[in-house]
């Protein structure tokens, strides 16, 4: 049965709360949604968006997490899921199953998306390439 005493309940407004930096990545922004306080740290659910155009990515690595989905909200963003392409626009949901080896190379200048993982301290970890990256897109003015 469901424990309803061992989370919060949590609105976070639309208008509440800014991006900052010091997130995962510098060249993202990230606003958090409250949900790692209501959870106690079992979920985090923040809102990703593209801050600086992509030089070198995130570079290969894979979470220590139990879950992990994100969901395109704008823009696009192209990742590599082991030796696998994979285009993620605007509407798409993406499942990271667990420890999968995993590369964001590229990202369009809107890209914003929604990230849920649990545990909300989940760890990134750096792994071996596992193939060869292609180019980000040039941003232009």
């Amino acid at each position: 049965m469901l424990d309803r005493t061992s989370t919060l309940f949590s609105h976070v407004k639309g208008t509440e709360g800014d991006y900052v930096s010091g997130g995962l990545r510098d060249f993202f922004l990230y606003r958090d949604l409250g949900i790692a306080a209501a959870t106690h740290g079992k979920v985090i659910a923040h809102l990703v968006k593209a801050n600086m155009p992509p030089e070198e990515g995130t570079g290969w690595h894979r979470h220590e997490a139990d879950f992990q989905i994100v969901i395109m909200l704008k823009g696009w963003a192209r990742f590599m899921y082991e030796d696998q392409e994979t285009l993620v626009e605007a509407g798409d949901c993406v499942h990271q199953r667990p420890g999968i080896r995993h590369y964001l190379f590229d990202y369009s200048p809107d890209m914003e998306y929604l990230e849920i993982v649990s545990p909300a301290d989940f760890k990134s970890i750096d792994v071996e390439p596992v193939c060869e990256i292609p180019k980000p897109t040039p941003w232009t003015s």
